[in-house]
């Protein structure tokens, strides 16, 4: 029963310590973040694909200062895929496509795609509960890819296996641009923390196939790929409540 009392005031100092600073103070704060994106096609990119849907994972660091940069990565799905001739030299006469064995396969065509971008911006404390909330603004520069993923789960169509893959997937990337607009809430009680907003990506890409084999033309064209869309998520914050200690929330 001695060691109970000092074991019950530290857990109720140390919240209360770390609240304290949340809700007065400007911290410096690496956090990582968790989140999920819903996005509209523009340019080049509507022609090929519907809607999508990504997860993200990010990385960033606030200043003191509230300047914000880090990294993010996103992994699109989608499964709206309307490409001109895609695999048309694959159909037979009553629209299907054969197996090896003769028989008729079931294709799956879906979207796939990522980008990576470095990112730079500011916080604003304009509305919020402390200075560690408010309207967050991002720019970043980075990589952008896509694809048309071809499934044939039960059967094996020798067509679109191994290196043939190649000449339908319309394998497409290039350098892309992001920004972001939204709103970011580090609560003062460390219970609820994430960040929602608008974002856009803009990119300029290029076929890294160069030649089709269902349309037997090359693809050369310079695209501009767009995607904007909503994006909200949860974040682990590490921040500083003494010199070199830092405290997961």
């Amino acid at each position: 029963m001695k060691f109970l009392l000092p074991v019950m005031l530290l857990l109720c100092v140390l919240p209360g310590d770390a609240q304290f600073q949340v809700r007065d103070s400007s911290l410096f704060d690496p956090h990582v973040s968790i989140s999920y994106g819903y996005a509209a096609p523009g340019g080049n990119l509507a022609d090929r694909f519907g809607n999508n849907g990504s997860l993200g994972l990010g990385f960033h660091i606030k200043a003191k200062s509230n300047w914000v940069y880090g990294v993010q990565g996103i992994y699109i799905f989608g499964n709206r895929v309307h490409e001109p001739g895609l695999l048309q030299n694959l159909y037979t006469v009553n629209g299907e496509i054969l197996d090896n064995q003769g028989q008729i396969t079931k294709m799956f065509i879906q979207e796939r795609g990522y980008c990576i971008t470095m990112n730079g911006g500011r916080l604003f404390n304009f509305i919020g509960p402390n200075p560690n909330s408010g309207l967050l603004i991002l720019g970043g520069i980075g990589f952008m890819q896509h694809k048309i993923r071809l499934e044939h789960q039960e059967t094996k169509v020798r067509q679109l296996e191994g290196d043939y893959i190649k000449g339908y997937d319309r394998l497409t990337n290039g350098i892309c641009f992001y920004q972001f607009v939204g709103y970011s809430l580090m609560s003062s009680n460390k219970l609820v923390n994430f960040f929602a907003g608008f974002e856009s990506y803009q990119g300029l890409t290029q076929s890294r196939r160069g030649y089709n084999f269902d349309t037997m033309k090359q693809d050369n064209n310079k695209r501009r790929d767009v995607l904007v869309g909503m994006r909200a998520g949860w974040v682990l914050h590490l921040y500083e409540r003494t010199p070199d200690k830092y405290y997961f929330n």
